[in-house]
């Protein structure tokens, strides 16, 4: 964590996945343009805010908006002014390291020095047979690809040799990014092995809390912090990063009320149902679903900090059809009544 960041307490931002589904409430579905539209102004309005980071997932399916975030984060690079833009996530097991670090590059000099990466294996495979590879090499294409990322990312003339694309032979690698290098972070849904490459490779960690007790995922980090210390990675380069989902209303109760059917719309259509006993049990103060008060919002931030001493806090808003106009109120209560207090209370720890 630079001195800046130390400075000024927790990093909190906002990503979306940006699915296309039918809000529950009018059966209406609206289309891409209008979708990645939205995504846009989203991105804006947390840039105006004064949130620091704005992320863009990575799906290869009709019901999803995004397929080359890169692209969608190079326009939203000229609609802002400084917050960092972030993929969430590529995956990296189907992508060549060398394209992405050109794209990537590209979009730091287009933002001037504002491009990081989240780097997953992928919650789904139609990549794989889409851009042909082989599902069975899924850990080993990643592992493979990101070492190749990180090697591009420190020399502007690579020599390398691997298993799953043609080698590099002194080959220039262009263009460079206006930082030193582009921040990359590994996200982990809950895998050991993914938090202990992270460490060991000196990438930062991006831990999903979905639901649940968040004390089930202080192993994970953990372990990243101990193979990254085994590895000679300095503890002050080393940076965590919590997601979740959000949503923020006047009380606890009017949140769960209003949340409920688009928590369960978005988990029906990936066929996963959640019934509203579950809801209650995944939205409990206790848990790591960030739906409730601002107040409820900051003392989830604040115990998740307690344990993980994270420098990073994500929320995904817009799931299940929301209309946007919840968003955006989501996000000016973000960024006015739980982000004074979160930096205040993390500042220099």
């Amino acid at each position: 964590m630079n001195p800046q960041d130390e400075h000024k307490g927790m990093e909190i931002g906002v990503y979306t996945l940006a699915d296309l589904g039918p809000d529950p409430r009018t059966g209406k579905t609206i289309n891409t343009r209008q979708r990645l539209e939205e995504i846009i102004e989203a991105a804006k309005m947390a840039d105006q805010a004064g949130l620091d980071v704005f992320g863009v997932g990575e799906h290869h399916r009709l019901d999803y908006a995004v397929s080359a975030p890169p692209i969608v984060l190079s326009a939203i690079s000229q609609v802002t002014k400084r917050i960092k833009l972030t993929s969430a996530t590529t995956v990296l097991n189907t992508v060549d390291p060398v394209r992405l670090f050109e794209d990537f590059a590209t979009l730091d000099i287009l933002s001037n020095g504002r491009a990081e990466i989240i780097a997953g294996r992928g919650a789904f495979i139609e990549s794989f047979p889409l851009f042909g590879y082989d599902v069975k090499q899924y850990d080993e294409l990643f592992e493979e690809n990101i070492e190749l990322f990180l090697k591009l990312n420190a020399q502007e003339k690579v020599t390398w040799n691997g298993r799953f694309r043609s080698p590099l032979k002194n080959a220039e690698i262009a263009p460079r990014p206006i930082q030193s290098n582009i921040p990359i972070w590994v996200g982990v849904g809950g895998t050991p092995e993914s938090a202990a490459r992270a460490g060991r490779l000196g990438a930062g960690l991006v831990i999903a809390i979905l639901g649940g007790n968040p004390i089930n995922f202080k192993p994970l980090v953990d372990l990243y912090r101990q193979e990254a210390n085994e590895a000679g990675h300095a503890s002050e380069a080393l940076k965590v990063g919590v997601t979740g989902h959000t949503y923020i209303a006047e009380t606890t109760q009017q949140a769960k009320e209003e949340f409920y059917p688009y928590h369960a719309n978005y988990w029906g259509y990936l066929n996963r149902q959640r019934s509203r006993s579950d809801f209650e049990k995944l939205a409990a103060p206790e848990t790591g679903l960030f739906v409730g008060s601002s107040q409820q919002i900051i003392e989830k931030i604040l115990h998740q900090f307690e344990l993980f001493g994270h420098q990073r806090f994500i929320s995904q808003m817009d799931i299940g059809g929301m209309p946007f106009k919840k968003v955006a109120q989501n996000i000016e209560r973000l960024a006015t009544e739980v982000v004074p207090v979160v930096r205040r209370e993390t500042r220099g720890k």
